[in-house]
């Protein structure tokens, strides 16, 4: 029986990567990547030298079938995106469901994705939280937002830099202008930064600074608002 690792790889810094990150992606017979070009920036840091071939949302339904075959025929593949951890908002999904569905073990290393640090840092309750990712950008948009008007837990989104203004302009109409949120860029990178506040707060920021790399945006939750608000009028 083959095994299929999933291996989270630096959202920026390249020494966020894992010793047994490094040693699996060396072991494997073959890498799966989201984009060759990146991923092989990142394996030449690391000299890892291994079979690489291309795997992304767009040939997956094409290439998993072959992938599941080599697995079965005893073979270790190594799954890596872009950044991050392959299936948080990348491809990856797929893969492991049809890997499991055949039988064949599928093992998901620790380490870096972008949501938890940003999580972690913005100052808003961590012990429970919902993960949204990216939302539509058109058709359900708004039924997605609307669902979550009454989420109670802090909510985490990934956004483009070319979206945020107008998500946070968004967000303020449906969980309140006053609604504390923190929006972290560019996490592990040089220029990494956290801007936290009202919603009324950060788009002001944001519309007067132009938001640049990628982002994700932290929202305290309805208990956690209803709880701030109580406290300020104590």
């Amino acid at each position: 029986m083959g095994m299929l690792y999933v291996v989270p790889t630096p959202v920026g810094n390249m020494e966020d990567m894992t010793f047994r990150a490094i040693r699996i992606l060396k072991e494997a017979d073959l890498i799966l990547a989201e984009d060759t070009r990146t991923s092989g920036i990142l394996l030449k840091h690391y000299e890892i030298k291994n079979q690489l071939m291309s795997h992304h949302k767009f040939n997956e339904h094409g290439t998993t079938a072959g992938i599941v075959e080599r697995l079965k025929a005893g073979a270790t593949i190594a799954l890596i995106s872009d950044a991050g951890t392959p299936g948080i908002s990348d491809p990856g999904f797929y893969l492991v469901r049809e890997a499991v569905a055949a039988g064949q073990e599928v093992q998901c290393l620790p380490g870096a994705t972008a949501f938890v640090p940003a999580l972690v840092s913005s100052g808003l309750p961590d012990d429970r939280f919902c993960f949204e990712g990216f939302l539509p950008q058109k058709k359900g948009r708004k039924t997605r937002l609307e669902n979550l008007r009454d989420e109670e837990r802090t909510m985490v989104f990934y956004e483009s830099p070319y979206r945020v203004v107008k998500t946070l302009k968004q967000f303020a109409e449906v969980f309140g202008e006053d609604r504390k949120v923190c929006c972290c860029r560019e996490i592990s990178k040089v220029h990494e930064e956290c801007v936290r506040g009202t919603m009324t707060e950060v788009i002001a920021h944001f519309t007067e600074k132009e938001p640049k790399g990628e982002f994700v945006i932290v929202v305290a939750g309805k208990v956690e608002e209803g709880r701030r608000r109580n406290e300020e009028r104590e």
